[in-house]
Order: C-alpha cells, then sequence, then structure tokens
C-alpha cells in the first residue's frame, strides 16, 4: 500500500515543505554559482525515470565548461570550482531536485536517475531499478555512494526495488544525513564522479 498509494503523498509533502525552508540557501547558492560559471547556475540533463521514461533533471552546476587546446573539455576534477566543491561535499547540489520530486519525476528515496546512455548497457535484473521513481538518495547512496562498484550499485538499487517501505525509507533518510555530515562516499576511488558505466563483462 505505501509502494503505491501513500509514498507519493509523502514525496510532495516533504519537498514542497522543504523547498521553502531551504529557498534561502538555494537562491545564495544559485548567486555563488552563477558568478563561478559565467551565469550559468543550473544544468539540466536528460535521465530516465520510472520505466524507463526520460525526463529532466535539474542540478546545480558545479563544474565549468573549460576545455582544453583542442576544444575537449577538461577533467572532472579540472573544471570543479571551489564554490562546486563545498556544494558537493555538503550535497546542496541535490536542492534544485526536490523540483523534480514535487513535479513528480523523482521520489526522495529510490535508486539514483543515471544516464540515458546507460539504458541499452543494462541487463534484465539491473533494467528493474526501473520499476520505482528514481531518488535524491537511495539504498546505494547510503552503502558507499560514489565509492562502491557499479555490480554493488545495481544489487543495492534491484534490492530496493524488492524492499521498498516507509520504515525502509526512513532509514535511508536517516543515513543520508549521517553520510552527508561525515562527507563519505562522495568520490570513487579514481575521481572525483563516478566512472562511467560501460556495459556487463560476463
Amino acid at each position: 500500500m505505501y509502494k503505491k498509494y501513500i509514498k507519493r503523498g509523502v514525496d510532495f509533502s516533504f519537498s514542497f515543505v522543504g523547498f521553502i525552508l531551504l529557498s534561502p540557501i538555494f537562491l545564495l547558492i544559485t548567486l555563488f554559482l552563477a558568478i563561478a560559471n559565467n551565469g550559468k547556475p543550473f544544468f539540466f540533463q536528460r535521465r530516465p525515470g520510472k520505466n524507463g521514461q526520460i525526463f529532466k533533471v535539474i542540478k546545480f552546476k558545479t563544474m565549468n565548461d573549460k576545455k582544453d587546446k583542442d576544444g575537449n573539455l577538461l577533467s572532472d576534477a579540472e573544471r570543479l570550482t571551489s564554490v562546486g566543491t563545498f556544494v558537493r561535499k555538503t550535497s546542496l547540489d541535490e536542492i534544485p531536485q526536490l523540483l523534480n520530486v514535487i513535479k513528480g519525476d523523482m521520489s526522495l528515496i529510490g535508486p539514483r536517475p543515471l544516464l540515458e546512455e546507460y539504458l541499452p548497457l543494462y541487463n534484465e535484473t539491473q533494467k528493474r531499478r526501473h520499476e520505482v521513481r528514481p531518488g535524491i538518495t537511495g539504498w546505494a547512496q547510503v552503502n558507499g555512494r560514489n565509492a562502491i562498484s557499479w555490480d554493488e550499485k545495481f544489487a543495492f538499487d534491484v534490492w530496493y526495488v524488492d524492499n521498498v517501505s516507509f520504515l525502509l525509507d526512513l532509514r535511508i533518510l536517516f543515513l543520508t544525513f549521517v553520510k552527508v555530515f561525515r562527507k563519505e562516499g562522495i568520490s570513487s576511488d579514481t575521481s572525483v564522479t563516478m566512472e562511467k558505466f560501460k556495459g556487463n563483462t560476463n
């Protein structure tokens, strides 16, 4: 009952109130990022949602668009601005996604929405992560976030799909605040962001 009827109402209520309460911080970060990124504080990206339907996720733009002499974007680490570093470490870059939750594209808790280009790379089990709305935070995030492998991440996502409950969502929300406070799992072992998923090798 919770998964089918109640979860959406909880998402909308908490996201709406949360966005109102966080609006002063939202406006302040928007101002600083607009200065750091030449008037571009946000970026919009197509992501698969529930049942693989595409929507545009909104996030704070924590990296600039600087390129090398050949016109290629510099590495993530080189493009990450000082303001962006702070916003990422405190997970404040997720605030704009409350608007996606209010719209109904996302949930507060669920598998993170990944890149559209990954869709044809999933095996049948991994595809099941799209049986629920993607979330701002999720079971994989509180179990390692960017510091775990793709196989582990997908296993956590599918486990969540099979075990959605109000108590589990509360547990994930609590653990998310703990992880943010401790600044755990923000980067992988080799990058400031998670390496791209290249498909299954077996």
